[in-house]
């Protein structure tokens, strides 16, 4: 099979990629490692920046998320006491939306035979070829036969555990990386969220999180040594773990029902540089990972599709290489400003283990000068609504 770019995963990055080129009359193939049923039900974030609204708005794929979406004008930062409120709208003009990453996914993938856009599902041993020079192929088995993929680019889309990114060598390869000493333990539950905006809580139990998918579908977490199993926590102990944590507003005002999905996340701040190898680019996590504090990795992941879309649009239709060349500097420049934003955010809500008095003490003038000063709630803002493009 020959194709112009040959896109490895089919995520929302790999999908939203592949439409993207697809409408521009870029002849791509995504390949994908899982079925259709395994993809859709990964269960990830769910707050989407105006980068990733307006990518599925352009394609024309917003029907659903515009009828189902939940548009947010702010959110809260609690510390044990008070929730100080982020008007994100009236700071920044802008708002996000809350629709699943998994609905995300499932519109892309939906739209896919429509719009002609081929994605071959079961691609099992997966591998690069030749992609530091013009003629890169992937090759793949297929219900145990071997293929072949014959491509100009290869976009890797296949995750932090994929192939394409151990396809560059070690030798041009730079990786920095932060390891949290604890995971969020996330539980879904058909129940109406506590609060119609997001809220951050910092408590001297930990860190709990009260977030939502639907008016009745609601997704919260708490922070948990990463020893803990999931097996340990019945709902009712998780439950009351949320009620402390989240503080007597959001208690009184939460519902409790049964799990549907009860996991354990670890977390981590990591950047592999470059995002840009030859013929193969980079996007999501199979280059950057950020702490799911600050939604920003479904987010940061469209806006890399957005930079990759368009480099590789102007280099097939413009004969124009220059924004392919510069395809890595212009994602990691926004890639660095999210990791930051997601780990502030994350020392600031977070008890870490090593901290002492002065850390906390630290913390509490941090959560102070938020609540009285426009300007730090401007800058939260701001980098919580998505930087520009």
């Amino acid at each position: 099979m020959k194709t112009q770019v040959a896109i490895i995963g089919a995520g929302p990055a790999g999908l939203l990629l592949g439409h993207l080129l697809k409408a521009e009359g870029v002849d791509c193939v995504v390949l994908e490692r899982q079925t259709p049923d395994y993809v859709l039900g990964r269960i990830r974030a769910g707050v989407l920046e105006q980068i990733t609204v307006g990518l599925m708005g352009r394609l024309g794929l917003d029907a659903r998320l515009k009828a189902e979406g939940l548009v947010e004008e702010g959110f809260n930062l609690a510390d044990g006491e008070r929730l100080i409120r982020i008007d994100v709208a009236n700071l920044t003009g802008k708002t996000v939306v809350v629709y699943g990453q998994t609905e995300i996914t499932k519109d892309l993938m939906d739209a896919a035979p429509e719009r002609g856009l081929q994605v071959i599902y079961g691609a099992s041993d997966v591998a690069l070829h030749e992609i530091e020079s013009d003629a890169p192929y992937v090759t793949y088995a297929l219900d145990g036969a071997e293929q072949r993929i014959d491509a100009r680019f290869i976009v890797g889309c296949d995750g932090f555990h994929g192939p394409s990114r151990k396809a560059i060598p070690a030798s041009v390869a730079k990786e920095y990386e932060r390891v949290y000493p604890f995971g969020w333990l996330g539980i879904l539950a058909d129940v109406p969220p506590c609060n119609h905006e997001l809220i951050y809580a910092n408590h001297e139990r930990g860190f709990a999180l009260a977030s939502m998918r639907s008016h009745t579908r609601s997704r919260y977490y708490v922070d948990v040594a990463l020893t803990e199993k999931v097996e340990d926590w019945s709902d009712e102990r998780i439950w009351d773990e949320l009620a402390v944590r989240l503080g007597p507003e959001a208690a009184a005002n939460m519902t409790r029902g049964p799990s549907i999905e009860k996991s354990i996340a670890p977390l981590r701040s990591y950047v592999f540089e470059p995002m840009r190898h030859g013929s193969l680019l980079l996007c999501g996590d199979a280059a950057h990972i950020v702490p799911p504090t600050g939604a920003k990795g479904l987010n940061l992941a469209a806006s890399d599709v957005h930079y990759a879309a368009e480099a590789l649009t102007g280099f097939f239709k413009r004969a124009d290489n220059d924004a392919v060349i510069g395809y890595s500097a212009k994602a990691l420049a926004r890639v660095w400003k999210s990791e930051r934003f997601s780990w502030t955010l994350t020392k600031l809500m977070h008890r870490f283990p090593d901290d002492g008095p002065f850390e906390r003490a630290m913390q509490v003038a941090e959560l102070d000068y938020i609540s009285s000063s426009v300007a730090a709630q401007t800058s939260v803002a701001e980098n919580y609504v998505g930087l520009p493009v």
